[in-house]
């Protein structure tokens, strides 16, 4: 895979997210003395820990689940996303892996290079973004609402993707500012734009929007 940079910055430069302080602290289910709970101790109710059941102490939550995914697209490239963490823990929000597939025979260059993965992508509604892994956060631990500002490039990137070769990104599930609730509870659809160029003319051959939902509960 070969990542390139071109020269389509807007002229701000840069794009930021006002990201607002406020949200209330995640809560493990123990009774505040120092004995461990077993991962297979139920909450009260509780009979497993299969989505939709009650969850066992300590595991955290809410957890996600993918409610629909777009089509494939009329495209050498296929996207797609899959749950990697369902639940939200003190140590990390819930995770979601997005992967995009070049199908074809030839080589093809797609873009935005963050867009197609959903790095950075805000719901319909912005009330929740997606943000890498692999990057560090101003989010208190177990409520994983971002509490202030942060700068997102503007710069267009473009991906080379070889005859069944494949980029993909971890994603961090984070909700924006707006309540006073950590990760809201609900349905929520993500949406990204592509563009898929032949190599090596770069001329584009296709373009189109791909999106899913997800609900958190």
């Amino acid at each position: 895979m070969n990542t390139t940079r071109r020269a389509l910055v807007s002229s701000c430069g840069i794009g930021t997210l006002a990201l607002l302080a406020g949200c209330l602290g995640g809560s493990d289910g123990s009774d505040g003395d120092d004995t461990e709970t077993p991962d297979e101790t139920l909450s009260p109710g509780g009979t497993d820990n299969e989505t939709g059941g009650t969850r066992p102490r300590g595991t955290g939550g809410p957890g996600v689940t993918i409610v629909s995914r777009d089509g494939d697209p009329d495209a050498p490239v296929r996207p797609t996303v899959e749950v990697t963490e369902e639940a939200a823990t003190e140590e990390h929000p819930p995770v979601l892996t997005a992967t995009v597939t070049n199908e074809s025979d030839r080589a093809v260059t797609i873009g935005e290079g963050r867009d197609v993965v959903f790095a950075y992508r805000s719901d319909t509604d912005d009330q929740l973004i997606l943000l890498p892994t692999d990057g560090d956060y101003p989010a208190e631990a177990g409520c994983w609402r971002l509490a202030e500002q942060i700068a997102v490039t503007e710069e267009y990137r473009m991906v080379t993707l070889e005859p069944g070769e494949s980029t993909s990104q971890e994603l961090g599930l984070y909700a924006l500012p707006g309540e006073d609730a950590c990760l809201p509870v609900g349905e929520y659809r993500f949406e990204s734009s592509y563009a898929v160029m032949d190599e090596p003319d770069g001329e584009r051959q296709n373009s189109f929007t791909w999106g899913f939902s997800v609900l958190l509960e």
